[in-house]
């Protein structure tokens, strides 16, 4: 039978044999189902025209099923709890989880954001799995939709309609120098940072385009270095007096490791959001909801700790 003769079937009629054979009366079945008991009489009647079998025999009050009813119960056991299934709201339990989650992210989001909430994500779903997809913004779209990316982290950088969103923290920006450079030592100024060659690094999420605009009426700095990755500047920092500016946290992060010299921006800055960013179609997916708050819950705790200690707010 084609889907579309099964389309032109009653099957809620299934579900009132269902109720029958439990009941074993047709009043009681009309109880149980909201109808008359003129209804329900009629609804078995269109029953044994369906299957072409009388289904029940009378004893008394109680309806008495006939082999083939007995046979079709047997078979609609199963798809019936099915249906209950797809039809029950939706639960999900982590611990059971053992499904795969693919996360268009930054660089800066992936080494600075996401370690702090790895480990929660796989204590509470240890079955889980993740894939991280560089993020376009370009295709930020396209992404979310045909390839297959359920979120992305990232600065929106314009609007994100018909998407939906949800605001991380807010993030700023650091410099960082080699403890070998002429500004190592003294406050760096608007004239200093105009001065020395910078390096662009692809890990800044589009930082880059906030500085030009924040320095707006100014000689443009000097571009000395793009790169993607933000080992290749440091390794040149040894060689070229550069000055690499970054989100403020990973300047900490790499400062830190690298043993660099970290300082604010001589000029006013304004941080700017970090979001989570996801499709409709995973709107009220459980799992998805349950990842969605455990990123946010965990990212932005971070995010809002690092901004205070860094005196943005």
């Amino acid at each position: 039978m084609e889907l579309e003769d099964i389309y032109r079937r009653d099957l809620n009629l299934l579900i009132a044999l269902r109720v029958l054979l439990e009941e074993g009366s047709v009043s009681k079945a009309a109880i149980r189902l909201s109808l008359s008991q003129s209804a329900m009489s009629r609804v078995l009647g269109r029953l044994r025209s369906l299957t072409g079998d009388p289904l029940f025999t009378r004893h008394g009050q109680q309806l008495i099923p006939t082999q083939r009813a007995l046979e079709l119960n047997a078979q609609l056991t199963a798809p019936l709890d099915t249906l209950r299934h797809v039809l029950s709201p939706e639960e999900f339990d982590p611990a059971m989880c053992g499904q795969s989650f693919k996360i268009a992210t930054t660089d800066y989001a992936m080494q600075t954001i996401l370690p702090f909430a790895l480990p929660r994500i796989y204590e509470e779903a240890p079955g889980l799995s993740l894939e991280f997809a560089p993020l376009q913004h370009d295709q930020l779209m396209r992404q979310l939709t045909s390839e297959g990316c359920d979120m992305a982290i990232c600065r929106p950088t314009g609007p994100v309609d018909p998407l939906q969103s949800d605001r991380l923290g807010l993030v700023s920006v650091f410099c960082m120098v080699s403890k070998h450079h002429p500004l190592a030592d003294k406050a760096l100024t608007l004239e200093d940072y105009m001065a020395y060659p910078h390096a662009v690094i692809a890990i800044s999420d589009g930082v880059k385009a906030l500085i030009d605009e924040a320095l707006r009426g100014h000689p443009e700095p000097k571009l000395a270095l793009r790169a993607y990755h933000l080992e290749a500047a440091v390794a040149m920092l040894d060689s070229l007096p550069l000055i690499i500016t970054v989100p403020a946290d990973l300047a900490y992060l790499v400062g830190e490791k690298h043993d660099l010299v970290i300082k604010p921006l001589p000029f006013e800055f304004k941080p700017f959001d970090y979001s989570l960013i996801w499709h409709p179609r995973t709107e009220h997916s459980a799992a998805q909801v349950w990842l969605r708050n455990l990123i946010k819950e965990e990212c932005s705790r971070l995010i809002d700790t690092r901004i205070k200690d860094m005196g943005f707010v």
